[in-house]
């Protein structure tokens, strides 16, 4: 999942890069539109996500090998790679996707997997990802560096609380929470 992911994101993040480092900074128009689409994406991801809650089955925390083999494999594995691509553009324009958005695009191309495997492949995807990212927007000296390091001081010690409490948190509990996370996160991109 991770290299089907990745081979769409990454290309997608440089061309993304390359495009803005040609335009240069994205105007106001621009980021409005990214911002409401990314907002509406969100929120549609967010219906989606809490309509599995609702009508979906509780998965398993764990699986046999082969049914993990058999969850692990995509129908369609283009369709994976085609929306890596698209959240590749998203994260490198607004940094946003690489999670909201990437749980929910693998909780619906691999709905039988279990959900920590999910979030596992998201983040490990997500790191390449972002640093793609991230030292493009470097090299465009748009990184406000204090405020990052404010950022990974709290992130790091929730990122260890967070995967400990996956563990022993339901999984109906934690797509419910991811829902309304997305849905209030969409509804403040559209309504700014």
């Amino acid at each position: 999942m991770v290299a089907q992911l990745s081979a769409g994101s990454l290309p997608a993040a440089l061309f993304t890069l390359a495009v803005l480092h040609h335009l240069g900074p994205a105007s106001e128009r621009v980021q409005g539109l990214m911002t409401h689409s990314l907002g509406i994406a969100l929120l549609l991801t967010a219906a989606a996500m809490l309509f599995k809650v609702v009508r979906g089955k509780q998965q398993p925390r764990q699986l046999a090998d082969e049914a993990l083999a058999q969850a692990s494999r995509a129908r369609h594995p283009w369709l994976v790679t085609l929306l890596g691509a698209v959240i590749g553009a998203l994260v490198t324009l607004t940094s946003v996707g690489a999670g909201a958005i990437g749980v929910s695009v693998l909780l619906l191309l691999f709905p039988l997997l279990p959900l920590p495997r999910i979030v596992a492949a998201d983040i490990a995807y997500a790191v390449p990802l972002t640093l793609v990212a991230g030292l493009g927007h470097a090299s465009l000296g748009s990184v406000d560096w204090p405020l990052l390091a404010m950022l990974l001081i709290g992130s790091l010690p929730g990122i260890w609380l967070g995967t400990r409490l996956l563990r022993h948190t339901p999984e109906r509990l934690v797509r419910s929470l991811i829902s309304l996370l997305l849905g209030y996160a969409g509804t403040k991109l559209i309504v700014l």
